[in-house]
């Protein structure tokens, strides 16, 4: 499929730069099965689900994934970008070019890093020179928070930052990007749902810096999809399940809380316990097995991830409702507003 088919024009005024507070006053299109679209706030969800549905949060938690060392004289900015063992790395790197295999980053007294190996790859595999118990305090204690590249800041996250790009009910330590649809849910939010009776479940998947990674090619078969892990319990599959049974529709906060579900589940809409890393990609075409409907940002003109929402809504849908939510000025991206969609049953 032609990857042109996805992309669409975006002023540059829309990407959010900062969010808003509280959190579940941001904006919320609902996209209904026939292409419809309504105008909301994040703070209407509990009016707009059924008592009866179930929301699939994921509950990665952003470590400061964004260091500054340097290599002699020179000022090295590093972003881990996929854990690959206990002390490697993949990291994303400015100044590469002063780097060769072998050399040591210092990034402090207690931390320093060294190129595992340089090649004309877009990353480049770090091993961390300290005990494996030490490198998260010691990336808490120097590390930053790492936003996308979208984002734009002077001098890097702020203390704010810090706060805002994490979820609230974050909790596996992991992921280097947040699952920003669940950046809108506040305290009182979660307890108007769960006062309403719709169940919260909470999966993990550890979001890559590969989410960022644009898609180069022209057709979408000759795209590699990056891989990221994810966890789902057996207590928490067997319950998934059940609400299926009963007919419950399976909402999920997030593109990467569907990924997760739609990797763990078999061609019969059955989700089995998951512990391993996924790469699906899902683009039209593709048969849902356990999704019903999202709870999701905007998303970047010709990425993977508009590519999903067309696979859910259709591409027609979604480029009308895209054309609508700039003419209305949405605000889009990490920082910005969410769209409700509910596919066809």
């Amino acid at each position: 499929m032609d990857t042109k088919i996805f992309t669409f024009d975006l002023p540059m005024d829309l990407i959010a730069q900062h969010p808003v507070h509280p959190r579940d006053t941001s904006r919320l299109l609902r996209v209904f099965p026939d292409g419809r679209l309504e105008d909301h706030h994040m703070f209407d969800l509990d009016t707009l689900l059924k008592p009866t549905d179930v929301l699939i949060f994921n509950n990665t938690k952003v470590i400061p994934a964004r260091l500054f060392g340097y290599k002699g004289d020179a000022k090295i900015e590093v972003t881990l970008f996929k854990q690959q063992g206990p002390l490697e790395w993949e990291t994303l790197i400015k100044n590469a070019r002063r780097l060769k295999t072998g050399d040591i980053i210092t990034f402090n007294a207690e931390l320093q890093a060294q190129v595992i190996k340089k090649s004309d790859e877009k990353t480049i595999p770090l091993r961390f020179l300290c005990p494996a118990e030490d490198l998260m305090p010691l990336l808490h204690k120097i590390g930053t928070m790492p936003l996308p590249p979208y984002i734009k800041r002077t001098h890097g996250a702020t203390k704010e930052d810090a706060q805002t790009y994490q979820t609230i009910y974050a909790k596996k330590e992991g992921a280097v990007a947040a699952p920003t649809a669940g950046l809108h849910f506040t305290p009182e939010l979660m307890n108007r749902l769960k006062a309403k009776g719709i169940e919260t479940l909470f999966v993990t998947l550890h979001v890559g810096g590969g989410t960022f990674l644009p898609v180069t090619v022209k057709d979408t078969k000759d795209h590699i999809m990056h891989k990221e892990y994810g966890y789902i319990s057996k207590e928490i599959a067997d319950k998934i399940n059940t609400f299926k049974a009963q007919g419950r529709r399976i909402i999920p906060v997030g593109t990467t809380s569907l990924r997760l579900l739609e990797s763990a589940a078999d061609d019969t809409g059955i989700v089995h316990p998951f512990s391993e890393e996924t790469g699906i990609f899902i683009t039209p075409g593709y048969k849902f097995k356990i999704t019903d409907a999202l709870l999701t940002n905007f998303h970047l003109s010709g990425s993977t991830l508009f590519m999903l929402v067309c696979a859910l809504m259709g591409i027609d849908t979604m480029h009308a409702a895209y054309k609508h939510a700039i003419q209305e000025q949405y605000r889009f991206f990490s920082y910005g507003d969410a769209c409700f969609l509910e596919r066809k049953p």
